[in-house]
């Protein structure tokens, strides 16, 4: 064992030391365990100077890298493009293998596939583990083995499927002297160092907010159910952005949400149990319809003639379009980088169905400034909106902007909130303020009006099935 080579783990989106099934099999089948993260300038590139989720990521980084270090070893931290440093690290540090959770977005797989190709030209391999979801790829297929294109279904197939060994956790506990030195290990870059200026983050980052986030959850997911859709009302887990860069173990979550499902007041936690399961549908379209990234799941939707109207698209995204729920949603999107889950259907709705305008450049937007975002989630639940993508329900669903706002925010809490010029507006035309015999100084009359909004969508919907 003593000529046995060390293995390299490559942390990506997995940023924490438990529970981990790349650093769970490196650490069983090999003496000697390197751990390394890249800031990969493929991906940082495009981003703005400010940015909070590098901010989010870096402090993640530092903490895993002091847990590491506290076992023996530490993180080796790169900048540069993952597909060289990667390959280039391996043969620095002489490993046999480089060990990585796997990755469902294109982008990922096709740098993967060149790691792992370079990796085998010099005598190396690269192993990737399921990691991210309970289920992935072909695992859940339907019973004429083909993936699943509505959610329903979908979901009754995942839970039958699960089993106690799909929620136990990977261990990875370290042997004394197993992980390679922390002294050899330079501390982790700054944001100056990476090019970046710090930003407003106000979340807990690393394993120990999404720790400390997961167990305040825990208090209230019984009333899960009630809560999740009233925006001015603490009722999402927040956890979103940790289960997105994995601080958190999708089978943590997963195995409590199961265990408190099963209980007599189980209905909250089946319910977010069912949004898990959700974000494992969406990665499975991907993986299958990596197309949806820039077409319609429907191919026919490809066909829809959307709006090319630039002054409305900057009204959605500033928060300017005259309809207070839309536009505190957005103006909390731009504030905090979140959007609690209920107001992105209302804003996605109400970009495609009643601005008419494409639901890629509504989901530009999103990934522009999403903290928790996620290709897989964010092309799904855009295309569900705009309904060209996985939906079971008719075209002609369009969200009414004004009776969502009174039905989910009926005291204009959160509308008050994140629209200052509306703190004095009488609850009675909170949701509709262009109705006062004096509308808010400085507040804008609705962009469009959603009735006649509503007839040119179902126009441009029926055209496209031949129904005109």
């Amino acid at each position: 064992m003593e000529n046995h080579p060390p293995a390299l783990v490559w942390f990506r989106r997995d940023l924490r030391d438990f529970d981990h099934a790349a650093f769970s099999r490196a650490l069983r089948e090999h003496p000697r365990v390197h751990c390394a993260f890249v800031f990969d300038t493929d991906i940082l590139a495009g981003l703005p100077r400010q940015d909070r989720r590098v901010e989010f990521i870096l402090g993640a980084v530092r903490e895993l890298d002091a847990a590491l270090r506290v076992q023996g070893g530490g993180l080796i931290v790169r900048h540069g493009r993952a597909a060289e440093e990667i390959p280039g690290l391996a043969a620095e540090l002489g490993v046999a293998t480089v060990f990585a959770n796997r990755d469902y977005e294109p982008f990922a797989r096709q740098r993967d596939a060149a790691v792992a190709a370079r990796l085998k030209a010099e005598g190396r391999e690269f192993v990737d583990c399921k990691d991210q979801v309970i289920f992935e790829r072909d695992e859940v297929l339907t019973q004429a083995g083909t993936p699943f294109s509505v959610f329903t279904p979908y979901a009754r197939a995942w839970r039958q499927r699960l089993t106690p060994a799909d929620l136990a956790a990977h261990a990875c506990v370290p042997r004394p002297g197993q992980l390679a030195a922390a002294s050899a290990v330079p501390p982790a870059p700054t944001l100056q160092d990476l090019g970046f200026t710090p930003t407003d983050l106000q979340i807990p980052c690393g394993m120990s907010g999404g720790a400390r986030l997961f167990a305040e959850f825990l208090t209230r997911i019984d009333r899960y159910h009630e809560t999740r859709d009233f925006p001015a009302v603490k009722g999402p887990s927040y956890l979103s952005p940790h289960l997105r860069f994995g601080t958190v173990s999708i089978r943590q979550l997963a195995a409590a949400a199961h265990a408190a499902s099963l209980q007599a007041n189980g209905t909250g936690a089946a319910t977010w149990l069912n949004e898990l399961v959700w974000r494992e549908f969406y990665q499975m379209i991907l993986w299958h319809r990596p197309a949806v990234v820039d077409h319609a799941f429907k191919p026919e939707c490809d066909a829809i003639v959307w709006d090319d109207a630039p002054e409305l698209l900057e009204a959605w995204k500033t928060g300017h379009t005259g309809y207070p729920l839309v536009d505190a949603a957005q103006r909390q999107l731009l504030q905090g980088g979140w959007m609690h889950n209920r107001l992105r259907m209302v804003t996605a709705s109400f970009l495609t169905k009643d601005l008419g305008i494409d639901w890629r450049l509504g989901e530009r937007h999103f990934a522009d400034w999403l903290l928790d975002y996620e290709l897989a989630s964010n092309n799904g639940g855009w295309q569900w909106a705009a309904s060209t993508g996985c939906d079971a329900q008719p075209w002609f669903r369009i969200f009414n902007p004004v009776t969502q706002s009174e039905k989910f925010d009926p005291q204009g809490r959160f509308i008050r909130r994140y629209l200052p010029e509306l703190q004095d507006v009488p609850d009675q035309f909170i949701h509709a303020p262009w109705k006062m015999q004096a509308p808010p100084a400085g507040y804008p009359a609705p962009i469009v009006a959603h009735a006649a909004a509503r007839e040119r969508t179902l126009a441009r919907f029926s055209r496209l099935r031949g129904r005109a």
